[in-house]
């Protein structure tokens, strides 16, 4: 599929996000990376950058480094190198950032993923570790600011992609790509309101064919619904400059939800004006490769693994399988549906129809769930024995979500929901029907196949809607035809 053009421009989109690894202390120290405490409770001596201390780096980023290079299919080097990247801001108490520059620890690699039927790639530069500066704050302060160190030092993995994307659409299904990847392999909680998953989108508009253009960050980006309104007006304001004869100039820029636009906060730095040089206190990071396989021995099934074997073992379509694998959480809870009930499709349409739809007028996830993958099954068991109708089922499952009982049979018992399957007693409310519609049985013989459901709901409707609509069908037909 060529590029989707605005206005004869083809947009051209690449990303950094800030990946906050899901370690208890931080990267170079042993003060917790905890959320929500009081400003500067969480900051030691190293993270003050206090005379005489020294970083002593976290294994556990490490080793979630390692996971990563494998989901992501890079090259994790034997060997890599902290530098120090230079820059003066009040919530940088050391004047300088631990980080990763001439030889990273993840090399190359790619994301893929579907947009409609469509699979898309998006190549990965790389991820490098670095540590979190503190947050500087303003809005509290009457006209002053303040800093909390409580963020500063806390490990991260900084992914870079080339600019592969093509439109709006494509970049916010990446990054929801890559977010349900580092939450599934347990690197990183994707809490993007904490700012645990940040991405900075870079942002340049070209004529087809043309050299790429002059880019614009748009920083800390922590909503995929924000994201896609940033570059969306970004894309819109560049075209807009170079139509009017203006030239693009390099910036970092912050979007503004509350107005629908980007702002210029300031010049955009390149790697020259930060300075880097090998930090003279970390020794580079030697990652055997023993450590790398016994990682790799211990990684999970990935989505798209996982989602390839729903199709296979359960004959789900591709759709079904790739909504299903969005989470580990709902992966685990289709499986265990699924496998109790041995009506792997009719699982999977409960819990993106019923399920999901409660799960997103509360706003939760499937972990929260009121209905369990147990109950769930047992619901499926009675509709594929005839014990209770569709129309049943929802009645039965909204009555388990909301509390009037846990056993699925003790609720259709309750509520007097199962269906009538007997031949006789069926054939017995056919025969009142058909003698009560003469008009209808006449326009069905007459070859008028509305008169045949019109007799179907008389017949439901007699049976207080407790009739099998397949045994309806087929008795009634046999009837009408005999």
């Amino acid at each position: 599929m060529s590029a989707k053009l605005i206005h004869g421009y083809e947009v051209v989109i690449g990303f950094e996000t800030h990946t906050q690894l899901a370690t208890h202390s931080k990267i170079f120290s042993r003060a917790s990376t905890a959320f929500g405490a009081e400003p500067n409770t969480q900051a030691c001596a190293v993270d003050l950058a206090l005379p005489g201390t020294l970083p002593v780096m976290n294994r556990e980023a490490v080793a979630c480094a390692i996971k990563l290079g494998l989901a992501l299919g890079s090259h994790i080097a034997p060997k890599s190198i902290f530098a120090r990247k230079n820059y003066f801001y009040p919530d940088l108490p050391k004047g300088y950032q631990i980080s990763q520059f001439e030889i990273p620890v993840v090399q190359g690699g790619e994301v893929s993923f579907y947009l409609g039927d469509e699979k898309k790639t998006v190549r990965l530069v790389r991820a490098h570790l670095e540590e979190d500066a503190g947050k500087s704050l303003h809005e509290e302060f009457h006209g002053q600011s303040g800093i909390d160190l409580n963020r500063a030092g806390t490990p991260l993995l900084e992914i870079v992609t080339e600019p592969d994307m093509r439109s709006t659409e494509e970049a916010v299904a990446y990054a929801k790509e890559l977010h349900k990847i580092v939450a599934w392999i347990g690197i990183c909680d994707g809490n993007m309101q904490e700012g645990s998953f940040r991405c900075d989108a870079n942002v340049s508009v070209r004529k087809p064919g043309q050299p790429l253009g002059t880019r614009r960050e748009i920083k800390n980006l922590n909503s995929f619904k924000f994201m896609q309104q940033a570059i969306d007006y970004e894309t819109r304001w560049q075209i807009e400059e170079l139509e009017d004869g203006r030239a693009i100039e390099q910036a970092t820029v912050l979007f503004n939800p509350d107005t629908g636009e980007t702002r210029a906060m300031r010049t955009k730095e390149d790697a020259a004006d930060y300075r880097y040089f090998p930090d003279p206190d970390l020794p580079p990071l030697v990652i055997a490769p023993e450590w790398v396989e016994s990682t790799r021995a211990q990684m999970p099934e990935l989505p798209r693994a996982m989602a390839a074997r729903f199709v296979q073992d359960y004959g789900l379509p591709e759709y079904d399988a790739t909504t299903l694998t969005q989470s580990k959480a709902m992966a685990a809870y289709f499986e265990a549906a699924a496998q109790a009930s041995g009506q792997a499709k009719l699982a999977s349409n409960w819990i993106m129809g019923e399920v999901s739809r409660r799960l997103n007028s509360e706003e939760t996830g499937i972990e929260n769930a009121k209905v369990g993958s147990a109950a769930l099954a047992a619901l499926i068991q009675r509709i594929s024995d005839g014990t209770i109708s569709n129309n049943a089922a929802r009645q039965v499952f909204d009555a388990l979500w909301n509390g009037e009982g846990s056993e699925v049979d003790a609720v259709i018992e309750a509520k007097g929901l199962k269906q009538i399957n007997d031949s006789g007693a069926l054939e017995k409310i056919i025969d009142e029907v058909i003698a009560a519609n003469p008009d209808n049985v006449a326009q069905f013989k007459a070859g008028k196949d509305k008169a045949f459901n019109a007799l179907v709901g008389q017949i439901m409707k007699a049976s207080k809607g407790k009739a099998n609509p397949a045994q309806v069908n087929e008795l009634l037909r046999k009837r009408l035809e005999g």
